[in-house]
């Protein structure tokens, strides 16, 4: 296993754990929200790698 495979992993698992963590949270809405900055993160990364391309 490389490093860049097992740093992969690492934030892989960190993201499921965050996952985990929402889910059992007691604060409502925890869940979407999670998921409403997750999409909003993955598009934000889009954009400014269409800006800076």
């Amino acid at each position: 296993m490389t490093i860049n495979q097992f740093r992969s992993f690492l934030y892989a698992f960190a993201r499921g754990l965050g996952d985990v963590q929402a889910l059992t949270s007691k604060k409502p809405g925890a869940v979407p929200r999670r998921i409403g900055r997750r999409v909003a993160g993955k598009l934000t990364g889009r954009l400014l790698r269409a800006l800076f391309k």
